[in-house]
């Protein structure tokens, strides 16, 4: 991996770690069932699905128009589930 791409991952990985910050400022350290963690992914995986088509002239509009921020808060949400099963495994 070269410098660039060295830089871009700790760019992504920067901004995955602040949406984090930014959930539990919001709505402090969640612990739920997996069931519920499903329906949260799913519900951001969905955003994610509505930003890339938006583009492409089908799908309904929605106000998941940034690609790049919808990634980020799929991938917080996943790591707030991983923080879970690690606590709850340790």
């Amino acid at each position: 991996m070269n410098k660039v791409d060295d830089q871009l991952k700790k760019d992504v990985l920067h901004a995955v770690e602040t949406e984090r910050s930014r959930q539990n400022d919001l709505w402090g350290k969640q612990r739920h069932s997996y069931g519920d963690w499903l329906k949260i992914l799913i519900e951001e995986v969905g955003d994610v699905a509505q930003a890339m088509q938006k583009d492409q002239g089908w799908g309904k509009d929605s106000d998941a128009s940034n690609l790049y921020s919808e990634l980020i808060h799929v991938a917080a949400v996943a790591v707030a589930i991983a923080e879970q099963v690690k606590e709850e495994n340790d």
